[in-house]
């Protein structure tokens, strides 16, 4: 079972990558994350939580070419592997089913 339940903020990641598809890379990530949720994201804490689902085989990552006129490293591109995927399918589901029925004061249908 280990590897298949995601922490909040790997949940973000995985969904703003699956999102993103083949433009997915570090600051279109954290851009991603940032808009739709208003929560500031620190480069670092996105690149840690990064490499943490790369050891646990959820995600890939590749670097990407040089472009013209750009300076600095090339970009890193990820995707999720298919383990990454269900994880991500996993903790949605899991998400849906503790609020099932759920009625919290101030949200809609409350």
């Amino acid at each position: 079972m280990a590897g298949k339940f995601l922490a909040e903020f790997e949940l973000y990641v995985t969904l703003a990558i699956a999102r993103l598809g083949d433009e997915a890379y570090g600051a279109a990530v954290r851009q991603e994350i940032e808009s739709r949720t208003g929560r500031s994201v620190s480069i670092g804490a996105l690149y840690t939580t990064m490499a943490r689902l790369e050891e646990k085989g959820l995600l890939l990552t590749q670097p990407g070419s040089a472009e013209a006129g750009r300076r600095g490293r090339p970009r890193k591109y990820c995707q999720l592997t298919p383990a990454g995927e269900e994880a991500m399918r996993h903790s949605l589901e899991m998400l849906e089913r503790m609020a099932e029925g759920l009625r919290v004061a101030g949200t809609p249908g409350a």
